[in-house]
């Protein structure tokens, strides 16, 4: 489902708008430059929509490092733990929270 919201969000910050419901249909434009047609809108979608997964990857990706990978890294910077044992984790991190293949691929 295109989230029209986001798209406007992301990819019209200057101008004003509202929205009743989640369809094209119920976009008000109350900017004086012209609305974007629905195609316009819609062929947007799978960008704002990589980058919002890419934002929730990251942001959960920093969540896990905080909690699993720096206690590590403090312990390898007092010599308490290996260099691999830091990288490993923060490899085990990535590794469980992938990015979105791009939408141009």
């Amino acid at each position: 489902m295109i989230d029209y919201a986001a798209i406007l969000t992301a990819n019209y910050p200057n101008d004003i708008w509202t929205l009743e419901g989640d369809t094209y249909e119920g976009i008000t434009w109350l900017s004086e430059s012209k609305k974007p047609t629905k195609a316009q809108l819609d062929a947007q979608w799978p960008k704002v929509d990589y980058d919002n997964q890419c934002v929730i990857v990251s942001n959960t990706r920093h969540k896990e490092y905080i909690v699993s990978s720096d206690p590590i890294f403090f312990q390898y910077q007092r010599e308490e733990n290996t260099k691999q044992a830091w990288e490993d984790a923060v490899k085990a991190i990535q590794n469980a929270n992938p990015y979105p293949a791009s939408p141009t691929s």
